[in-house]
This record gives C-alpha cells, structure tokens and sequence, in this order.
C-alpha cells in the first residue's frame, strides 16, 4: 500500500463519518432547513468565537466568499507572498472579488509589522486603498508554521487603528491550535473572519466553514450563491464534518510527532535543505532541492507519495491515513533517496 504523503485532503472518512452521514437529518440549506448544516455551523462559529457560520464546499470558496464580503473591486489586500490565498488559488482573488493583493515577505509564516503599515500608507500614494488584510495559520508554505500570539495580536491592533477588516485563513487553524494549547477562539480573536477545512487534518471527505459577524456571514451566503457553492441536503457531509470536530482534533498531535520524525530524515539526507526538525510545529514539512523530480521518483518507487509546492520545493505532509509504520518506510526512502 502507498504511503501518501502529498497532502492531508487524501484521507478517506471514518466508519464512524460514514454511518453519520448515512443518517444524517436534513433539509434544504438554501433555505436554511438543514439541521445538520446549522449544528456545524453553529458549532464552528462558537468554537472560533464568531456570531455566526456558513457552510462551503471548500478552503478556496470560503477564502473567496470573504474576499467579496470584506472588500469591493478595486481595494487593495495586504497579504503574506506566499499564502494560499495569493498563491495557490488560481488567482481567484483578482477574478472574484476584484482586488489587488499587496504582498510583504511571509518567510516564517507571519507577517512583518513595518512592511503591512508601509503597505497601508502605499494609498495616500496614488495607490489602492487597503480594505483587508489577511493572514494564514498555520502557515503552509512555510511548513507548517504557526504564527506567534504576540505577531497576531500586533496585525489585529494595526488594522484596528486603520479601520481595516483581517480575515483569517484558518485551512489548518485545528493544528495550530494544538501545537500551541491555544483554543481556536484565542487563535481567531484577532480576525473579522476566519475559515477552517474539514477535509484536511481532520479527515472528513468535503467541506469548510467560514465563520464571522452575522451581517457578514448574510452577505458571504450571497456571495455562496453568486459563485455556484449553495448546496441543497448537505447535512449528508456536513455531518462527517461534525464527527470530525468532535473526534479527530486531539489525534492531530500524533501527525505533528511524525512530521518532525520526517523533517530529521530530511536533515540527515541533505543538511542544506532548510529543515530544522525543532521548528516544525505541526504537520507540513517542505525543503529544498535542486532536482524534486528525481525525489518524487525515487520515493514513488519505494512506495512513498509527495509533491512539490514551488520550483525546487518539495512537500510532505501527515494526516491520519499513514501511521508509524508508513512513515518509518517513508524515512528509509529518504535516507536512499539521491
């Protein structure tokens, strides 16, 4: 069997979400009618601290329904270069809701205070006028990184001073939450929004939640709508989901364990491939080599699945699906490996 290591959206549903969804108690969300979709909304947004949730197919439509809530065509966003919101979304951003994203350096996740407030001052310049600013915890690209309390607290009061909104993508905001023994609400208290998936460290098959002011979350629903993500009986996954809130947040501990166990396999093999097993924090480890073809090969053939995030930036992520043994096998393709 293939240890899959590409992702953390590879994972297959428990019984346990499997029996959920089979019994499930709905209705027709467009309406508001879905029991299940109200309970996991509910759910999500008293978790994060927010008045109220909504429920969308994925990481990307939740991230682009905050984007037109918080923000009108032409307003500028200041976001990290390489967040998922920037980077990894098709350039959605500038397509859906119009905007323009002002990036800063992301390097270790968080974003630098000086370089968002110059960017803030770039509108009394000729330049657009910054409605936004978003962050991401933890913070993929980075590995994994989860953003410190105090850099979190600092974009929140600046924006506050600005007058402007932050949303919060949270893809993985359960692990980063563990990681630190913080609660979700502590870790989104700083935004206006915030959005998590399901479908990632938590296994469930499909979905994330978007959470935020109630006025905010009526405009997002609309804008659910306008981008073809209203669902009609989706209690059938929004209850996998609710199993895997209730069930699957503690064992997330076990993949930050065994992605530090990876990280030392790949300092052992390439020392100069800017992984340090002491800074990997929950379940990403990404490193550097100068050919990621030749690895994705060579771990193919021993059986171990990865992928690459960027020119010469190759991924490995753990979830639930691969436990010690998998990743055992996965260390001794990486010692081989040229």
């Amino acid at each position: 069997m293939l240890v899959d290591l590409r992702s953390d959206t590879v994972t297959r549903p428990t019984p346990e979400m499997r029996r959920a969804m089979a019994e499930a108690e709905v209705g027709d969300d467009d309406y508001g009618e879905d029991p299940t979709v109200n309970l996991l909304q509910d759910t999500y947004a008293e978790l994060t601290g927010k008045e109220a949730g909504l429920f969308v197919p994925s990481g990307t439509m939740a991230n682009q329904v905050a984007l037109r809530a918080l923000t009108r065509p032409g307003d500028a966003v200041i976001a990290g270069a390489r967040q998922h919101v920037v980077v990894y979304e098709e350039g959605a951003g500038p397509i859906n809701a119009g905007v323009t994203f002002l990036t800063v350096r992301d390097d270790r996740g968080g974003l630098d205070i000086e370089a968002v407030e110059r960017a803030i001052d770039s509108s009394r310049h000729h330049q657009p006028v910054v409605t936004l600013i978003a962050v991401e915890d933890s913070h993929m690209a980075s590995g994994g990184t989860v953003w410190e309390t105090g850099a979190l607290t600092a974009v929140a009061e600046l924006a506050g001073r600005h007058q402007i909104a932050v949303h919060m993508d949270g893809a993985r905001l359960w692990n980063s939450s563990v990681a630190t023994g913080q609660t979700m609400k502590e870790r989104a208290g700083v935004a206006t929004t915030v959005m998590s998936c399901l479908s990632k460290g938590l296994g469930a098959p499909v979905g994330s939640v978007l959470a935020g002011p109630a006025d905010l979350i009526e405009e997002a629903k609309l804008h659910r709508k306008r981008l073809g993500g209203t669902m009609r009986q989706a209690g059938v996954i929004a209850a996998a989901g609710l199993v895997a809130i209730g069930t699957r947040v503690d064992r997330l501990a076990e993949d930050h364990s065994r992605a530090r166990k990876l990280a030392a396999a790949v300092t052992d093999r390439w020392p100069q491939a800017g992984v340090d097993p002491e800074t990997v924090s929950t379940n990403i480890v990404v490193f550097f080599h100068p050919d990621p073809d030749v690895v994705l090969d060579h771990l193919k053939g021993a059986g171990v699945l990865a992928g690459t995030i960027g020119p010469g930036v190759v991924r490995l992520v753990t979830h639930s699906d691969v436990d010690d043994s998998g990743i055992d096998r996965a260390c001794r393709a990486l010692a081989s490996a040229p």
